[in-house]
């Protein structure tokens, strides 16, 4: 599985940003699929996750100004990212917890813990 996050850049404190990841390869199945975030000399950390059947999960310093959405048909994660803090500033990561892959015969097995390259986002003004 290969993922391939855009949308990152510079926004001024206030604005708003939005972040996609694109899911790759034979993939039959994605579990759940997230967004998260690695600022400078830190750990990186969850901002949202969302399932295949439509549950979400936000880290609590994210709630009301996040929204994390997905499009199943597409293997897309989308994060809709309002009233951008200095504290924002980091790598955005997607992330996929689980997939279903088709191997080379078209067997199924599990892919874990897939991430992809990350997108930068700058929070100045």
């Amino acid at each position: 599985v290969q993922l391939q996050a855009s949308g990152g850049g510079l926004v001024q404190p206030g604005g708003s940003l939005r972040l996609s990841c694109t899911a790759s390869g034979s993939i039959i199945a994605i579990n759940v699929m997230g967004w998260y975030r690695q600022a400078p000399g830190k750990q990186r950390e969850l901002v949202a996750s969302i399932s295949a059947d439509g549950r979400l999960d936000y880290a609590d310093s994210m709630k009301g100004r996040f929204t994390i959405s997905r499009n199943n048909a597409k293997d897309t994660i989308y994060l809709q990212m309002n009233g951008l803090k200095s504290e924002d500033t980091a790598v955005y990561y997607c992330n996929i917890d689980r997939a279903v892959v088709a191997g080379p015969s078209n067997e199924p097995y599990y892919e874990c813990d897939s991430w992809g390259q990350g997108t930068l986002v700058t929070v100045s003004s």
